[in-house]
Protein backbone atom coordinates (compact mmCIF):
# COMPACT_ATOMS: atom_id res chain seq x y z
CA UNK A 1 0.00 0.00 0.00
CA UNK A 2 2.82 2.34 0.79
CA UNK A 3 4.49 1.64 -2.99
CA UNK A 4 0.97 2.71 -4.05
CA UNK A 5 1.06 6.02 -1.88
CA UNK A 6 4.67 7.07 -2.82
CA UNK A 7 3.85 6.24 -6.54
CA UNK A 8 1.05 8.78 -6.85
CA UNK A 9 2.90 11.00 -4.34
CA UNK A 10 5.88 10.85 -7.15
CA UNK A 11 3.44 11.17 -10.02
CA UNK A 12 2.35 15.05 -8.18
CA UNK A 13 -1.24 13.60 -8.23
CA UNK A 14 -1.10 12.59 -11.90
CA UNK A 15 -1.89 9.09 -12.17
CA UNK A 16 -6.04 10.23 -12.76
CA UNK A 17 -5.18 12.41 -15.45
CA UNK A 18 -2.79 9.32 -17.04
CA UNK A 19 -5.86 6.63 -16.91
CA UNK A 20 -7.83 9.93 -18.64
CA UNK A 21 -5.33 10.08 -21.29
CA UNK A 22 -5.84 6.04 -21.48
CA UNK A 23 -9.79 5.99 -21.60
CA UNK A 24 -9.58 9.01 -24.14
CA UNK A 25 -7.12 7.17 -26.56
CA UNK A 26 -9.43 3.87 -26.40
CA UNK A 27 -12.44 5.98 -27.09
CA UNK A 28 -10.74 7.19 -30.41
CA UNK A 29 -9.50 4.03 -31.21
CA UNK A 30 -13.08 2.84 -30.85
CA UNK A 31 -14.43 5.56 -33.00
CA UNK A 32 -11.95 5.31 -36.05
CA UNK A 33 -12.93 1.88 -35.57
CA UNK A 34 -16.51 1.94 -36.01
CA UNK A 35 -15.83 4.78 -38.84
CA UNK A 36 -13.77 2.70 -40.31
CA UNK A 37 -16.13 -0.90 -39.86
CA UNK A 38 -19.01 1.89 -41.50
CA UNK A 39 -17.10 2.85 -44.32
CA UNK A 40 -16.26 -0.57 -45.64
CA UNK A 41 -19.64 -1.66 -45.46
CA UNK A 42 -20.87 1.44 -47.51
CA UNK A 43 -18.22 0.76 -50.12
CA UNK A 44 -18.87 -2.81 -50.24
CA UNK A 45 -22.62 -2.54 -50.27
CA UNK A 46 -21.99 0.19 -53.33
CA UNK A 47 -19.72 -2.50 -54.98
CA UNK A 48 -22.18 -5.08 -55.09
CA UNK A 49 -24.67 -2.94 -56.31
CA UNK A 50 -22.16 -1.52 -59.00
CA UNK A 51 -20.95 -4.93 -60.39
CA UNK A 52 -22.67 -6.94 -62.86
CA UNK A 53 -23.16 -6.79 -66.25
CA UNK A 54 -25.22 -3.50 -66.37
CA UNK A 55 -22.83 -1.44 -64.03
CA UNK A 56 -21.39 0.83 -66.51
CA UNK A 57 -24.82 2.04 -67.01
CA UNK A 58 -25.63 3.01 -63.51
CA UNK A 59 -27.10 6.42 -62.44
CA UNK A 60 -29.14 9.30 -64.11
CA UNK A 61 -28.46 10.54 -67.86
CA UNK A 62 -30.07 13.12 -69.78
CA UNK A 63 -29.46 14.66 -73.53
CA UNK A 64 -31.36 14.42 -76.80
CA UNK A 65 -32.13 12.98 -79.82
CA UNK A 66 -34.20 12.61 -82.97
CA UNK A 67 -37.95 10.68 -82.83
CA UNK A 68 -39.19 9.39 -85.98
CA UNK A 69 -43.13 8.88 -87.03
CA UNK A 70 -45.19 6.87 -89.47
CA UNK A 71 -45.20 9.54 -92.25
CA UNK A 72 -41.31 9.75 -92.11
CA UNK A 73 -41.76 13.36 -90.03
CA UNK A 74 -39.06 13.63 -87.25
CA UNK A 75 -39.19 15.58 -83.89
CA UNK A 76 -36.47 16.86 -81.97
CA UNK A 77 -36.60 15.29 -78.23
CA UNK A 78 -35.27 15.74 -74.91
CA UNK A 79 -34.60 12.52 -72.75
CA UNK A 80 -33.76 11.80 -68.92
CA UNK A 81 -32.85 7.90 -68.05
CA UNK A 82 -32.24 6.36 -65.25
CA UNK A 83 -30.33 3.06 -64.52
CA UNK A 84 -30.67 1.62 -61.36
CA UNK A 85 -28.50 -2.28 -61.63
CA UNK A 86 -28.10 -4.49 -58.92
CA UNK A 87 -25.61 -7.19 -59.72
CA UNK A 88 -27.28 -8.90 -62.59
CA UNK A 89 -30.97 -7.39 -62.50
CA UNK A 90 -31.47 -3.34 -63.65
CA UNK A 91 -34.71 -1.34 -63.63
CA UNK A 92 -34.46 1.48 -65.78
CA UNK A 93 -36.90 4.36 -67.42
CA UNK A 94 -36.55 5.95 -70.33
CA UNK A 95 -38.34 9.50 -70.75
CA UNK A 96 -38.19 11.83 -74.15
CA UNK A 97 -40.42 14.73 -75.32
CA UNK A 98 -40.68 17.18 -78.01
CA UNK A 99 -43.56 19.53 -78.31
CA UNK A 100 -45.75 17.30 -79.49
CA UNK A 101 -44.81 14.13 -78.74
CA UNK A 102 -43.74 12.25 -75.45
CA UNK A 103 -42.49 8.74 -74.41
CA UNK A 104 -42.12 6.97 -71.08
CA UNK A 105 -40.24 3.70 -71.63
CA UNK A 106 -39.54 1.56 -68.34
CA UNK A 107 -38.18 -1.67 -67.72
CA UNK A 108 -37.35 -4.98 -65.48
CA UNK A 109 -34.32 -6.76 -66.95
CA UNK A 110 -32.18 -9.80 -66.19
CA UNK A 111 -28.64 -10.87 -67.18
CA UNK A 112 -27.60 -14.91 -67.17
CA UNK A 113 -24.16 -14.80 -68.91
CA UNK A 114 -24.80 -12.39 -72.52
CA UNK A 115 -28.40 -13.14 -73.11
CA UNK A 116 -30.89 -10.71 -71.11
CA UNK A 117 -34.55 -11.07 -70.66
CA UNK A 118 -36.98 -8.83 -69.00
CA UNK A 119 -40.39 -7.09 -69.19
CA UNK A 120 -41.33 -3.84 -70.41
CA UNK A 121 -43.90 -0.85 -70.18
CA UNK A 122 -44.65 2.12 -72.27
CA UNK A 123 -46.65 4.19 -69.58
CA UNK A 124 -48.20 6.66 -71.84
CA UNK A 125 -49.87 4.04 -74.48
CA UNK A 126 -50.33 1.57 -71.51
CA UNK A 127 -48.73 -0.93 -73.56
CA UNK A 128 -46.46 -3.54 -72.51
CA UNK A 129 -44.62 -6.59 -73.31
CA UNK A 130 -41.45 -8.83 -73.13
CA UNK A 131 -37.70 -7.97 -73.49
CA UNK A 132 -35.13 -10.52 -75.00
CA UNK A 133 -31.51 -9.76 -76.42
CA UNK A 134 -27.80 -10.33 -75.69
CA UNK A 135 -25.06 -8.35 -74.38
CA UNK A 136 -22.73 -7.13 -71.60
CA UNK A 137 -20.29 -4.29 -70.38
CA UNK A 138 -23.37 -1.73 -70.92
CA UNK A 139 -24.08 -2.34 -74.43
CA UNK A 140 -26.55 -4.21 -75.43
CA UNK A 141 -29.13 -5.03 -78.35
CA UNK A 142 -32.72 -6.24 -77.87
CA UNK A 143 -36.13 -7.01 -79.14
CA UNK A 144 -39.05 -5.31 -77.42
CA UNK A 145 -41.81 -7.85 -77.80
CA UNK A 146 -46.01 -7.11 -77.56
CA UNK A 147 -48.92 -7.76 -79.20
CA UNK A 148 -49.12 -6.17 -82.60
CA UNK A 149 -45.93 -4.57 -81.79
CA UNK A 150 -41.78 -5.24 -81.85
CA UNK A 151 -38.81 -2.93 -81.90
CA UNK A 152 -34.64 -3.26 -81.96
CA UNK A 153 -33.14 -1.45 -79.46
CA UNK A 154 -29.23 -1.09 -79.40
CA UNK A 155 -27.62 0.57 -75.78
CA UNK A 156 -24.21 1.68 -76.40
CA UNK A 157 -22.25 2.70 -73.20
CA UNK A 158 -18.96 3.90 -73.19
CA UNK A 159 -17.91 6.07 -70.32
CA UNK A 160 -20.18 9.25 -69.56
CA UNK A 161 -21.67 8.96 -73.15
CA UNK A 162 -24.48 6.46 -74.30
CA UNK A 163 -26.21 6.25 -77.44
CA UNK A 164 -29.51 4.57 -77.66
CA UNK A 165 -30.62 3.45 -80.97
CA UNK A 166 -35.05 2.41 -81.46
CA UNK A 167 -36.48 1.09 -84.85
CA UNK A 168 -40.09 -0.42 -84.59
CA UNK A 169 -42.45 -1.79 -87.01
CA UNK A 170 -45.18 0.53 -85.95
CA UNK A 171 -46.45 4.16 -85.93
CA UNK A 172 -43.26 4.82 -84.01
CA UNK A 173 -41.05 4.22 -86.47
CA UNK A 174 -37.75 4.75 -84.36
CA UNK A 175 -35.25 7.40 -82.24
CA UNK A 176 -31.76 7.94 -82.20
CA UNK A 177 -30.78 9.30 -78.71
CA UNK A 178 -27.29 10.57 -77.14
CA UNK A 179 -27.00 10.85 -73.90
CA UNK A 180 -24.61 11.88 -71.08
CA UNK A 181 -24.20 11.86 -67.06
Amino acid sequence: MEHLQAYRAAGGGKHRANKQFWTNLLNRRLLIAAAVLFAAAVANSESKAQSGPFAPMAGNWSGGGVVTLDDGSTERIRCRAKYAPIGPTMEMSLTCASDAYKFNLGASVKAEGSSITGSWSETSRNISGSLQGRGGGGNFEVVASAAGFNANIGLRTSGNKQSVTIRADSQFRGANISLSR
